[in-house]
């Protein structure tokens, strides 16, 4: 049978709409809307504009069901950040950004009270500052929090919206660093110990279930028959373009590249050892019951906040493509930086700029300051490289596997600089692409919750590298990158 169907891929920096079609043993994408997307800052605090990503959302689906048949809608974003519903259903506030800076400090305070080894015992989740249980800890006490009925994960707030059906996708859920990994629900105990309200966490649900079909008003302002179901797909974007990686073996390890990467291997268990707690890996939920053993690496964010920073002060030459044809012919390895270190987390500003932060990380380490935009740039592509090889080494490490390449799918393997230098780093081949492995992923759980036949992760991958081209960049000697990850504290 043919399926085509909605695939909703949101991003921190913009947000599409494709319409994925399967069928003559092929998978395929067309994108019908795209809009950017970014934090709002009110009163020095962070937010979401939640509710024009649901206007979009809502126009790029009416655009998929104007241009031919819709089976159904899936929706997969970034994970941790959540919207509270009150007693009638109706949201309370806004939604923040995890970047906001209402939950420094608050990390240190909640492992001091339940201990880091039972914390990562429990969830196996990596310690990020921004994860959702410090973001409910960071609101105690306040009046949204104290009146809030339902907590809701981005991609299901939405879906609510669609639908009227609550619940939480596991594949999200697991980010929160509130799930237990290896029990498969909510750490009820851990919320209670915290004074945080336990019945605002909704019904699991698993990858691959249907929330239902369409609000009638909704369908009616889509264009679309009220039939039309909202799948739950693997939530979190990451999840979903793990489905997408075509992989031909499970000896991969896997590079899912944006606004941040996500470096890891799909494993069948979670590794929950301390030395697993003390390389601050995580354990999040997959499709099918695997487990994404990854570390959230900082990524291009550095790059386009740099970018950013060097239009705004109105740069010559400060082009992505002219900087990256610049930063290939310089020295590399002259300048390395911890692409993970804290103070590169929050926007640029023109008080603080990015590329002044990466200075100063750099003269801290007794490093060569890059100067130019293209030094720079040179310096944040090769940090990244060194932090790929560091971390996928160490995965490999700490789960007792040997991967044989590393997969590079999104908007990152449209470098070709960094793609190179990533199998240099790792000296393992990188096989680049597909570039819009979320919205595959997503397409791909829906078609087979919608009867294609798809059996299997195995049985998608083989769709994905039947229908999509990626390239191979094969790994070169001459560089010590060891010497370079030793230079990194």
């Amino acid at each position: 049978m043919t399926v085509r169907v909605a695939a909703v891929d949101l991003g921190a920096t913009s947000g599409r709409v494709m319409s994925g079609r399967i069928g003559g043993d092929r998978v395929e994408l067309d994108e019908m809307h795209r809009f950017p997307n970014g934090a709002v800052r009110v009163r020095g605090s962070l937010f979401w504009d939640v509710l024009g990503i649901h206007r979009e959302v809502l126009a790029g689906i009416r655009e998929v069901a104007r241009t031919g048949p819709l089976h159904g809608i899936g929706i997969d974003a970034w994970a941790i950040d959540h919207g509270l519903l009150d007693h009638d259903g109706q949201l309370l506030g806004q939604v923040f950004s995890h970047r906001d800076a209402r939950v420094e400090g608050i990390a240190e305070k909640v492992v001091a009270q339940l201990g880091a080894s039972r914390l990562y015992a429990t969830t196996g989740i990596q310690q990020l500052p921004f994860n959702t249980i410090y973001q409910l800890a960071a609101a105690r006490g306040t009046a949204v929090l104290d009146s809030a009925e339902t907590m809701l994960l981005l991609p299901d707030l939405l879906g609510y919206w669609l639908t009227g059906a609550i619940g939480a996708e596991r594949t999200n859920a697991s980010t929160t660093q509130l799930y237990d990994v290896r029990q498969g629900v909510w750490a009820v105990d851990l919320c209670q110990e915290l004074g945080l309200p336990e019945g605002i966490l909704p019904p699991l649900r698993d990858p691959g279930s249907l929330l239902g079909p369409l609000l009638p008003d909704v369908a009616e302002d889509l264009g679309a028959s009220a039939d039309v179901p909202v799948v739950a797909v693997g939530s979190h974007d990451t999840a979903s373009a793990v489905v997408a990686v075509p992989a031909e073996t499970r000896d991969f390890a896997y590079i899912s590249s944006g606004t941040w990467s996500l470096v890891g291997l799909e494993l069948d268990g979670p590794v929950l050892t301390e030395e697993a707690r003390l390389a601050d890996f995580t354990n999040e939920v997959g499709v099918d019951g695997t487990i994404r053993f990854l570390k959230n690496v900082m990524g291009l964010w550095v790059l386009s906040e740099s970018l950013r920073s060097w239009s705004e002060r109105r740069y010559q030459g400060a082009e992505l493509g002219a900087l990256l044809a610049a930063a290939a012919e310089l020295e590399p390895l002259r300048t390395v930086v911890d692409i993970n270190d804290s103070r590169l987390l929050f926007p640029s500003t023109s008080a603080d700029p990015m590329p002044e932060r990466i200075a100063a990380l750099a003269a801290e380490s007794d490093e060569a300051i890059p100067h130019s935009p293209a030094a720079m740039t040179r310096c944040i592509l090769d940090s990244l490289a060194v932090a790929y090889r560091r971390h996928v080494r160490t995965a490999a490490a700490l789960a007792g596997t040997s991967p044989e390449v590393v997969h590079v799918v999104g908007g990152g393997s449209q470098n070709e600089l960094l793609c190179q230098l990533t199998a240099d780093a790792c000296g393992l081949p990188v096989l680049a692409g597909p570039v819009e492995a979320a919205a595959l992923g997503n397409v791909l759980v829906q078609g087979r919750s919608l009867g294609a036949d798809l059996p299997g992760l195995p049985g998608m991958r083989d769709l994905v590298r039947r229908s999509y081209d990626v390239r191979r960049f094969e790994p070169r000697d001459g560089l010590d990158w060891a010497a370079a990850e030793a230079r990194i504290p």
